[in-house]
């Protein structure tokens, strides 16, 4: 019987023709901080990869110790690309455009890499990537369902995490270190507290405030 791992690596080996790529981003819902997407292809989906890789599945299942061990051994085996849109940028295009727009950036740095025909991209959610001249599928809940999806929703949340923890270094009172700028209690207190920087997204917490009738600005 297989193993949710070897599961998630069976469903990418069932586009048989296809050479597969998975993407995904982490961050669309915090009140700061930009969006990250990551894009992945195993070249190699051998047993001895799926032994590596035994506790892959969607990142939010996944203490922290654990993605970032699995980041690691991903991004050794596999052709991979991160990128991220500012807050500036969400600002601009919103964030679910914004999200796709990097998660297109994502995925044009694997396919350079790959450099053949037959590529299909499976994206994770409800939405295709917009002005993308490739072969595309969305996937509901595709970050357990597919390997490669899987392994680029690691990518991306390791990275942004990372990013929120350096973030924390200049901001302390936010405390983006443990909420990485979802708005918590303790979030939401100290903007009312300490009013808002250039890292928080200004229009997603003016809609929020206009929702809950709060006063953060």
């Amino acid at each position: 019987m297989e193993n949710d791992c070897g599961a998630l690596f069976l469903f990418d080996k069932s586009y048989t023709g296809n050479i597969i790529i998975g993407t995904d981003e982490a961050g669309r819902g915090p009140g700061a901080g930009p969006v990250f997407a990551a894009a992945v292809h195993f070249p190699d989906m051998s047993a001895k990869i799926i032994s590596q890789l035994t506790d892959l599945n969607d990142s939010k299942q996944l203490s922290h110790k654990k993605r970032e061990e699995l980041y690691d051994i991903i991004k050794q085996n596999t052709l991979w690309a991160i990128h991220s849109a500012t807050v500036e940028e969400i600002e601009k295009y919103n964030i679910l455009q914004a999200s796709l727009r990097t998660m297109r950036q994502a995925c044009n740095d694997v396919i350079l890499q790959i450099n053949k025909k037959n590529i299909k991209v499976l994206i994770d959610g409800n939405k295709l990537i917009p002005q993308f001249n490739i072969e595309q599928e969305k996937l509901i809940k595709g970050d357990s369902r597919s390997a490669s999806v899987a392994a680029a929703s690691i990518l991306a949340k390791v990275e942004r995490d990372r990013f929120m923890q350096t973030l924390h270094i200049r901001f302390p009172q936010y405390h983006w270190d443990k909420n990485k700028g979802y708005l918590t209690k303790e979030h939401v207190d100290a903007i009312e507290k300490h009013g808002i920087t250039p890292h928080h997204r200004k229009k997603f917490l003016r809609k929020l405030t206009e929702r809950k009738q709060l006063s953060l600005f």
